[in-house]
C-alpha cells in the first residue's frame, strides 16, 4: 500500500483548537480524541462522544431498573 493509501491515514480531533489533524501531527494526548479513520469522522468526535455516553446512561439506567 502506498504512504498515501486511505487505510493508512488516521485522523484526531484535537479537542483544544477544535481542528483535525493527520497521524503525523498529532497533538498532545491530552487534547487528543481518536484514531478516526477519516476526516468526517475526526470532525464528529465531540458528536459520537456525546452520543456514546448518552447510550451509556440509558444503559445504565436500565440496568439499575431507573426506566
Amino acid at each position: 500500500m502506498s504512504e498515501n493509501s486511505p487505510r493508512q491515514r488516521q485522523y484526531w480531533y484535537n479537542a483544544d483548537t477544535g481542528e483535525v489533524v493527520e497521524a503525523r501531527q498529532k497533538p498532545a494526548w491530552t487534547h487528543r480524541m481518536g484514531p478516526y479513520p477519516t476526516r468526517e469522522a475526526a470532525e464528529r468526535a465531540l458528536d459520537t462522544a456525546a452520543q456514546r455516553n448518552e447510550n451509556w446512561e440509558d444503559d445504565d439506567a436500565e440496568w439499575r431498573g431507573q426506566d
